[in-house]
């Protein structure tokens, strides 16, 4: 009889194994890269995708981070009509560009708009590191431009979501040519006392960190992040010297006064909403 049991109990774990695997294929499961833990996904995004089992920040798609900083049914998209253009006539660029809109549901690797975070209207913009990596191109930049450019006219605060892997090396140089483009709009909502919120998110890298990314009145980042501008092994080649470790983690970066706060995900809108609030106050 205890032998049956035994049997018994491992048809069903083996049972089980073979659920979860089956699962798994159809995409209803994630591993945690940090802890290894296996997690079904519903799961993992009512937590805000953020690992239960030792708080690993996943990163987030701009429609889920929407969704969980702006107000229900308060974004209204702005510069969905720039598009992406093909200046160099890069081979396969656009084709690579359609099918990832076609994948990710999206049309570029940043969405901004107008929105409002517990009551308070502020310009979003969210970049993605689903599309390109989160690459920024002409169209990256002009989003980005133009979002800055609305909150001078309307007078609003503005908060960028930070994620990229750098310039978009298929627009050559006029992918370089966003960096000083918006670096020079924040400049401007700078002059006109208007508050610049950055996010930075993990990765945030290349030409947006050595841009917009840097230049907010206050610059708050995810736990765990990636930020720099070029790679551990690039650097060290370059300088000839070894690094600490972990000097590129958002933990590091706050330890040395490169950004203010560290914010878990849980507390981000509210964190936010607090912040735009003290603004407000002192205008």
């Amino acid at each position: 009889m205890i032998i049956d049991k035994i049997r018994k109990n491992k048809k069903i774990e083996k049972l089980q194994k073979n659920v979860v695997a089956a699962d798994m294929l159809i995409g209803k499961w994630v591993k945690c890269e940090k802890c290894k833990e296996i997690i079904y996904k519903e799961d993992l995004h009512e937590n805000l995708s953020v690992c239960p089992y030792c708080g690993k920040h996943f990163r987030l798609s701009s429609r889920r981070r929407i969704r969980q900083i702006a107000d229900e049914g308060s974004f209204v998209e702005i510069g969905k009509e720039i598009h992406t253009k093909d200046p160099l006539k890069f081979e396969g660029y656009l084709k690579k560009v359609e099918s990832l809109q076609e994948k990710t549901k999206i049309d570029e690797a940043v969405t901004c708009g107008i929105a409002k975070i517990e009551g308070i209207e502020t310009v979003l913009a969210i970049m993605d590191g689903n599309f390109l990596m989160g690459s920024m191109g002409a169209c990256v930049g002009e989003r980005i431009t133009l979002a800055i450019e609305t909150a001078i006219h309307k007078k609003l605060p503005v908060i960028i979501f930070c994620v990229s892997g750098g310039a978009r090396m298929q627009e050559g140089m006029i992918s370089l040519m966003q960096m000083a483009k918006t670096t020079a709009a924040v400049q401007k909502l700078q002059e006109e006392g208007l508050l610049y919120i950055s996010v930075l998110t993990d990765p945030t890298t290349g030409g947006v960190t050595a841009s917009f990314a840097s230049l907010g009145d206050i610059i708050l980042a995810e736990p765990d992040a990636l930020i720099g501008f070029a790679g551990p092994r690039v650097i060290e080649q370059t300088i000839g010297e070894k690094l600490p470790e972990g000097f590129q983690k958002s933990e590091f970066l706050l330890e040395h006064g490169f950004i203010d706060k560290i914010l878990e995900r849980k507390d981000m809108k509210h964190t936010l909403a607090n912040l735009l609030r003290m603004h407000s106050f002192d205008k």
